[in-house]
C-alpha cells in the first residue's frame, strides 16, 4: 500500500467557502495546491505547519491535482466546529473504523426531523432518475433540465443530486455542485454510503433515492459519483460499474432509470472510443433490469459506430435505446454559467460526451409530470435545507 504523507507550510488561502478552502502550501521548497475540508480541524492560517496527504499528486493521478490537509502540526485551539460535530444527534458512522470516521445524522434515523416523511415509503412512484457514470455529466444534465423547464414557462425543476461513494467522498470537494447550488439549479443533495456532506445523509443508495423523492420532493433525481472515478482498464475494475447497480436499485424501488451513455470520439484510449466499455459492461452484465438509454444525434459515421457496438453487445435486447437530439445543452450553456469539462476536454473538444448528457435530460423532461405552479410553496423540508446551507 502506497501512501505519501509530507509536511507543508500554509502560504496563501485562496478560495474559501463553508465547505472548505483551497490553500497554497510550501512543500519541499515548492508552492503547491492543497484542500482543507471545513469542520475537520480549526481553520488554518498563513504560516501554519500541516501534515498533507500527497498520494494522488505524487502518483500522477487525476484526483483533482491537489494535496489534502490531514491535520495541523501545532497546538490545536478549541474547535467549535468539531465540538458541534461531537454533540451531533447522529449515530451513523461514515469512513467507519478509520482515524477519520465521523458520525452523521442519517435521514433514516428515527430522531431525524425528516424521518416521518420516509416512514412507510418504499417506492419512487415512477420518478425519473438520471444515472451518470462521471461527475462531469452532472452539470450538463441539470442545466439542460432547468433550461427546458424555463422554456416551457414552468417553475424551476426540483432536482436532487444523490452522490454515491464511487469516487470523492466529501461533497465539499465538488466545485460543480457548489456552482450549481450557487445558481439555484439544484434543490438539494443526498450523500450515500461513505460519501458525506450532503444536505441529507443516507446509509445506502436505496434509502438515499427514497429521501430525494419523498423528503426533498424531487421532480427528478440525478445519481452520480463525485469527482475522480477509479479505473484500471480492466472490464470490471472501475467504479463506473455502479451504473448497472443504480439501474437495479431504481427498478427495485419502482422508479424510471435513464442512463447517460458514456460517449466520446475525442478520447485517445480505444476502450473509451464511441460507446465506452464502462457503459457496455454496466448495462450488459451488471444491470439486471431494463433502462432507457437516450442517444444523441451525431454525425452519420459516429452513429454507425455506436450502433455497431450496441448490436455486438446485444444491449438492445435488454434496454430501450431512444434517439434524442441532445442539442438543448448548447442553449443551456448560454443561460447558466457552469463550466463543462471532462477528462480535461471542453464541450467544443468532446461534443458527443455532453450531447449524450443533454439527450438524457431531454428525455427526462418529456417524462416528468409538470408540477402545478403552487408547488413552489415553502415546505418544512425547504426550511431545513435552507437552515443547513
Amino acid at each position: 500500500m502506497k501512501r505519501h504523507v509530507e509536511r507543508g507550510i500554509v502560504r496563501t488561502v485562496l478560495q474559501a467557502t463553508a465547505s472548505g478552502r483551497e490553500l497554497i502550501v510550501e512543500v519541499n521548497g515548492k508552492q503547491e495546491l492543497a484542500f482543507e475540508e471545513s469542520g475537520v480541524h480549526h481553520p488554518l492560517r498563513e504560516g501554519d505547519e500541516v501534515l498533507l496527504n500527497t498520494t494522488a499528486v505524487r502518483l500522477g493521478l487525476g484526483s483533482g491535482g491537489v494535496h489534502f490537509v490531514v491535520v495541523p502540526l501545532r497546538h490545536a485551539e478549541q474547535d467549535d466546529a468539531l465540538l458541534a460535530v461531537a454533540r451531533s444527534a447522529g449515530h451513523i458512522m461514515k469512513l467507519r473504523y478509520t482515524p477519520l470516521q465521523r458520525a452523521v445524522h442519517a435521514v433514516e434515523e428515527q430522531d431525524h426531523p425528516l424521518h416521518g416523511l420516509l416512514h412507510g415509503r418504499e417506492t419512487l412512484e415512477g420518478a425519473q432518475v438520471v444515472i451518470c457514470e462521471l461527475h462531469s455529466m452532472l452539470p450538463a444534465v441539470v442545466m439542460t433540465l432547468q433550461h427546458l423547464f424555463a422554456q416551457a414557462g414552468d417553475p424551476r425543476c426540483r432536482i436532487s443530486y444523490v452522490m454515491t461513494d464511487g469516487a470523492a467522498l466529501p461533497l465539499a470537494f465538488s466545485k460543480t455542485v457548489s456552482a450549481l447550488q450557487g445558481q439555484g439549479l439544484l434543490h438539494g443533495t443526498v450523500t450515500v454510503g461513505h460519501a458525506y456532506g450532503g444536505d441529507l445523509e443516507a446509509v445506502n443508495l436505496y434509502s438515499g433515492l427514497l429521501a430525494a423523492r419523498h423528503a426533498m420532493r424531487a421532480d427528478c433525481i440525478v445519481v452520480a459519483m463525485g469527482p475522480g472515478i477509479v479505473g484500471t482498464g480492466s472490464k470490471f475494475g472501475h467504479t463506473g460499474i455502479e451504473v448497472g447497480q443504480a439501474v437495479n436499485a431504481v427498478h427495485t424501488l419502482g422508479g424510471s432509470p435513464i442512463v447517460v451513455p458514456r460517449l466520446s470520439f475525442a478520447d485517445p484510449r480505444p476502450r473509451h472510443r464511441g460507446l465506452s466499455h464502462h457503459t457496455l459492461t454496466a448495462l450488459g452484465q451488471v444491470a439486471l433490469a431494463s433502462a432507457v438509454v437516450p442517444l444523441p444525434d451525431l454525425e452519420a459515421e459516429q452513429n454507425g459506430q455506436i450502433f455497431a457496438q450496441l448490436t455486438a453487445a446485444n444491449l438492445h435486447q435488454k434496454h430501450r435505446f431512444v434517439g434524442v437530439s441532445g442539442r438543448s445543452i448548447l442553449d443551456a450553456t448560454t443561460s447558466f454559467q457552469v463550466p463543462l469539462k471532462t477528462m480535461g476536454r471542453t464541450l467544443e473538444e468532446d461534443p458527443a460526451f455532453f450531447l449524450a448528457a443533454g439527450a438524457a435530460a431531454e428525455w427526462a423532461f418529456r417524462q416528468i409530470k409538470r408540477p402545478p405552479r403552487h408547488h413552489s410553496a415553502r415546505s418544512s423540508t425547504d426550511a431545513l435545507l435552507a437552515d443547513k446551507n
